[in-house]
C-alpha cells in the first residue's frame, strides 16, 4: 500500500461520535468529502457540500455514498464533535512516514479567526511539527495558549517520531524538561538562547564575546541575497565546555554551543545592521550543521504559517464551534502533504489546489498515486 493511499485506510480508524444506531451518513464519507473539498479549493460548508453534490460520482468510486451527501447541518455537528486528539493520532500515524531524521521544527500558530471578542473568547493555538527537508507537516497538537507551550511541548515530542533526527525549538522551548525528552525519543536538539534562561544565555554570550576562547572555536560563514539586501551569517560552535556542563548540569545531552551573528546590509541605502544569537545544542561542534538546523527553523514560517494562511487562507476561516476548528485546521495539513508529496507537476500549491478542482484524473493521483 502507497503512503498516499494508505490515508484512505487511516481515515476509517477516526472514531465517530454518533450514535451508531441513528447513522445514515457514515463518517469516512463525511471526511473524505471535506478532504476533497479542501483539496479543491473550497473553504466553507457550504462551499464543501456543493463540491461534493457535484462529483459525488467522482467521489462513489472510493465510496459507497449510498444516501448521497450530507446536510450542512450534519458536516457541522459531526466536525464539532470528532474527538480532536484521536483524529490527530490518526494523523500523525500517517505522516510518520515522512519522519526520517533531517531537521524537525517545532512552532506554535494561531488560528486567529477563531477568536470571538464579543465573547472575550481568545484564538486558538497549536504547536506544528514540520519535517524542513520535504516540507512535510509530522503532527498538530492544540495550545491552551501561547504562554503554555512550554508544558505541552514535551508531550507532543513523545507523541512524534523523531528517532535520528535534529529538532529545532525557539527560545521559549528552551527548557531542562524538553531537552530531556528530545534526547530520550533518540534525536538532537538545536535550542534558541534568550532571557528565559537568562544565567546559561550570559555564560555563553561571556564565552563568546572573550576573545581567548577563538581557539578552541570552529566556524563557517555563509553569504546570500534577496528582498533587496546581502546577509552574511558567521557560525562560531565549541564543544570545550566541560566548564559550562559543570555550571549547568542538568542540561541532558548538551555537547556543544553556538553563536550565529547575522549581518544584514540594505543594498539601496547600504545601511548595516548586525545581531547575534546564541544556541545550545547535543549535537557535536559541526559550525555547518547547527547554521543549517537553525536556518531550517525559520523557514517553517514560509513553508508552513506562510502556506495555511496565504494558500488556505486559514486565519479568515470563522469555523469555530467545538472541535471543528482544530479538525479542520488538520485536514489542511493531510492536503498540504498531499499536494507536497506529488511530483508529477512543477506547479506551485495553489495551482495544483485549482488543477485538483479542473480534472478529475489529477484528483485521483493524489490521493491513490500509481
Amino acid at each position: 500500500m502507497s503512503k498516499v493511499a494508505s490515508l484512505v485506510a487511516r481515515l476509517e480508524e477516526v472514531e465517530d461520535p454518533r450514535i451508531a444506531e441513528m447513522i445514515t451518513y457514515p463518517l469516512v464519507e463525511i471526511l473524505f468529502a471535506v478532504l476533497i473539498g479542501v483539496l479543491c479549493r473550497m473553504e466553507e460548508w457550504d462551499e464543501i457540500i456543493y463540491f461534493a453534490q457535484e462529483n459525488i460520482a467522482w467521489l462513489r468510486l472510493f465510496y459507497p455514498y449510498e444516501n448521497g451527501i450530507a446536510s450542512g447541518k450534519t458536516f457541522r455537528l459531526v466536525f464539532s464533535r470528532i474527538d480532536q486528539k484521536a483524529f490527530a493520532t490518526v494523523f500523525m500515524a500517517w505522516a510518520a512516514q515522512w519522519s526520517q531524521g533531517g531537521v524537525i521544527a517545532i512552532d506554535g500558530k494561531t488560528l486567529r479567526g477563531t477568536g470571538e471578542k464579543e465573547k472575550a473568547k481568545s484564538a486558538l493555538h497549536v504547536l506544528n511539527a514540520v519535517a524542513h527537508d520535504s516540507g512535510m507537516v509530522l503532527g498538530q497538537q492544540p495550545v491552551d495558549g501561547k504562554s503554555n507551550e512550554i508544558t505541552a511541548i514535551p508531550e507532543f515530542l513523545k507523541s512524534l517520531a523523531l528517532d535520528g533526527a535534529i529538532v529545532t525549538i525557539d527560545a521559549m522551548g528552551t527548557q531542562k524538561d524538553i531537552a530531556a525528552t528530545i534526547i530520550e525519543q533518540k534525536a538532537d536538539y538545536v535550542l534558541a538562547l534568550k532571557g528565559n534562561q537568562s544565567s546559561l544565555h550570559d555564560d555563553v554570550r561571556r564565552f563568546f564575546a572573550d576573545p581567548a576562547s577563538m581557539p578552541d572555536c570552529l566556524a563557517t560563514t555563509t553569504t546570500d541575497g534577496g528582498h533587496g539586501r546581502i546577509e552574511e551569517r558567521a557560525c562560531r560552535v565549541t564543544d570545550a565546555i566541560g566548564w559550562l556542563c559543570a555550571l549547568h548540569p542538568q542540561w541532558q545531552g548538551l555537547r556543544s554551543i553556538a553563536a550565529i551573528t547575522a549581518t544584514r546590509t540594505d543594498k539601496k541605502t547600504g545601511e548595516t545592521s548586525t545581531e547575534t544569537r546564541f544556541y545550545i545544542a547535543s549535537l557535536p561542534a559541526d559550525p555547518q550543521l547547527i547554521l543549517h538546523a537553525t536556518r531550517s527553523h525559520w523557514s517553517v514560517e514560509n513553508r508552513l504559517h506562510w502556506v495555511l494562511d496565504v494558500i488556505f487562507r486559514e486565519d479568515r476561516c470563522r469555523i469555530r464551534k467545538d472541535y471543528a476548528a482544530l479538525n479542520l485546521a488538520l485536514v489542511r495539513k493531510i492536503v498540504l502533504n498531499l499536494l507536497r508529496q506529488d511530483t508529477s507537476c512543477a506547479l506551485p500549491l495553489k495551482r495544483k489546489r485549482l488543477k485538483a478542482a479542473l480534472n478529475p484524473a489529477y484528483r485521483a493521483s493524489l490521493i491513490n498515486p500509481s
